[in-house]
């Protein structure tokens, strides 16, 4: 494997350290512990968030409020370089962080901040909140990442070659070809694109890019020849890029289709997304799974679910029992996902928690400028506290996602089909006991097929119609009710734990982007 820089907005290492949002923090962070095991000689460049993504509280009627809250960190190294780059024509000095391998066993990680007295106060707002929703500063942190980490990290560094994980850090590709030309690029950039979604496939308008600074001092003709008029980041990137590659073996037939009217693009490969068991599986989870110990597991089972029942407690002031099957739907607040699908039916939903004894937790962060996201959020936790046995929490970070994955004997997850490039949650959850119950995209898909009986499918995977996923599910439920707490169960349990590992470890992954990507 070739030295690699891996260019990412948002890296999900450990919960003190707040520099992520969601699922590709997640992936990232997993990467990195994996990666610094096997010895792999990666390096990440990403921005050092002054206000992180941002801390979903609760306000004074028990609803989720935004907050931002400064983040001090003492783990951090000053590397002493600072230097300035252009953005909105104006100079931008930047100060660069690194997270050493020791601290939290990982790859080494820079990070950039504008938030220094040198700059005035637009130039400082540039690294204060991951993924601002304010378009001037959100392409500023794209050139911050790109740009300003290409320029820190030949300073800090020697590499060969340059990984964008996503096409946010695609200022980077400009800096290149100013430096370097464009051959040079396609021989040592690669890139790994993450979601089929419209908003996942930034586009701008290309005038404005420019007025940024985002193309440096690379011709107009040339960004346009790359991106298109406006300007489409995948497709640019899809076009500089030595290879490139989609974190599902479906996602690849996703963008296969999506892509296929470009021309002049690169090779698509599939690298499954994995997670890391090292740190997101309980010890005792595992070695009852492996010796197959069915009263050691449910033992230890019902032991975390009363931990994770402590914090909803504490939060909801609700009394979970340990002996109900309890399931767990929590992730990114996006419409895509469905977090409302529990509530279709809200008559079939007491059923289920009168009759057939199941409980069920909700929790996810919308953006915190999708004010639909927040109000659906809301509603939900104001139709759970008429629901007994139905939860909403605040706070999903890596400590609530643990002791969710931990706690929990269902995962949910429902995204409508082609909709879900991988998703990695239920991964985690499935080495902690977990059943994963999904509909058929993203990395099910592959997980279904492997092992059929160690996990529950929604759906045919064509019929894709909220009621369709809604009664399936209820169904669904009222049967694996029936099933929970038996031999049956816990063999089940074990199964997947000793399963899933088989694939979905984060090693595996590592191991495949050496291989496979960063040749």
């Amino acid at each position: 494997m070739k030295p690699t820089a891996y260019f990412c907005m948002e890296f999900a290492i450990h919960q003190p350290l707040k520099t992520y949002a969601g699922g590709l923090g997640f992936l990232a962070g997993s990467h990195f512990r994996a990666a610094k095991r096997l010895n792999q000689p990666l390096v990440g460049v990403s921005i050092l968030w002054s206000y992180g993504y941002y801390d979903q509280v609760r306000d004074s009627n028990g609803g989720m409020k935004v907050s931002y809250i400064r983040k001090y960190y003492d783990f951090l190294e000053d590397t002493n370089f600072k230097f300035s780059i252009k953005i909105n024509n104006r100079d931008v000095w930047v100060k660069v962080y690194k997270l050493e391998e020791d601290v939290f066993k990982t790859c080494p990680i820079y990070f950039l901040t504008t938030d220094i007295p040198e700059n005035d106060d637009f130039s400082r707002e540039i690294s204060y909140r991951l993924y601002d929703a304010n378009n001037l500063l959100h392409v500023a942190q794209e050139i911050l990442l790109g740009r300003g980490g290409y320029i820190a990290i030949k300073e800090l560094e020697n590499v060969e070659l340059f990984h964008m994980n996503e096409p946010h850090s695609l200022p980077l590709v400009f800096s290149m070809i100013e430096e370097k030309g464009l051959s040079y690029v396609k021989d040592h950039v690669v890139f790994t694109t993450h979601t089929p979604l419209p908003e996942g496939n930034e586009v701008q308008d290309i005038h404005f890019l420019n007025s940024m600074n985002f193309f440096g001092n690379v011709d107009l003709d040339l960004a346009k020849k790359l991106g298109g008029e406006p300007f489409n980041y995948t497709a640019c990137a899809l076009r500089v890029s030595k290879i490139a590659n989609a974190v599902s073996k479906k996602h690849k037939e996703v963008c296969e289709q999506m892509w296929k009217d470009l021309k002049d693009r690169c090779r698509i490969i599939a690298i499954t997304n994995a997670q890391d068991r090292h740190y997101w599986q309980d010890k005792i989870i595992k070695e009852a799974a492996e010796k197959y110990d069915i009263d050691l597991i449910r033992e230890r089972k019902f032991e975390l679910k009363n931990i994770l029942f402590e914090e909803v407690a504490d939060q909801t002031g609700k009394i979970f029992k340990k002996d109900r099957l309890t399931v767990v739907w929590a992730r990114r607040f996006v419409p895509y996902k469905r977090p409302y699908i529990l509530f279709y039916n809200e008559e079939k939903l007491k059923q289920l928690i009168d009759k057939k004894k199941i409980q069920f937790i909700i929790a996810g962060k919308p953006h915190p400028a999708d004010n639909n996201m927040i109000a659906l959020f809301n509603y939900l936790v104001c139709k759970s506290r008429n629901l007994k046995n139905v939860a909403v929490l605040t706070g999903y970070e890596l400590k609530l996602s643990k002791l969710l994955k931990q706690g929990s004997d269902i995962w949910l997850n429902t995204p409508k089909l082609n909709h879900e490039a991988s998703g990695t949650s239920g991964m985690t959850a499935s080495m902690n006991a977990s059943i994963h119950m999904s509909t058929l995209d993203g990395w099910h898909v592959e997980w279904a097929k492997m092992y059929p009986d160690d996990s529950f499918t929604i759906g045919d995977g064509f019929r894709d119609d909220d009621e369709y996923v809604a009664n399936c599910i209820y169904s669904m439920l009222s049967d694996i009710s029936d099933l929970y707490d038996t031999e049956a169960w816990w063999l089940k349990a074990c199964n997947c734990v000793n399963h899933i590992v088989e694939y979905f470890d984060a090693e595996r992954m590592a191991k495949e982007y050496a291989e496979k990507l960063y040749i």
